[in-house]
């Protein structure tokens, strides 16, 4: 059976090492996406880059969740949120960029 405590405590317990691996994890995609949009690269490569990022960023925010549940209240708690709601935002900004603005430098170079 599934236990939310015990996946907390593994996560209080190893903060460090799960925060030296989300934050530059969360970092790098999120820039991957946004030079992937820049670049106007297929849709399918900005979708998965876009995932993987959503990912990292979402398990910091329940890695920093369980903080909060603790009582926690501290600015590394806060900083750490923050990252994570900014690269989800970053990364749902370059979908609609480019569902928008992604077609139509093709058929401007057609006309």
């Amino acid at each position: 059976m599934f236990d939310f405590n015990t996946l907390a405590e593994f996560s209080r317990a190893n903060c460090v090492t799960i925060c030296t691996f989300l934050v530059p994890a969360n970092l790098l995609v999120t820039i991957l996406t946004m030079v992937l949009t820049a670049l106007r690269r297929p849709s399918h490569q900005i979708w998965q880059s876009a995932a993987i990022a959503s990912f990292f960023a979402s398990v910091m925010i329940l890695h920093v969740y369980t903080w909060f549940l603790i009582g926690v209240v501290m600015a590394p708690t806060y900083i750490l949120m923050s990252l994570a709601i900014s690269c989800l935002l970053t990364n749902l900004a370059a979908i609609i960029f480019h569902r928008r603005y992604g077609n139509s430098t093709s058929l401007s170079n057609n006309a």
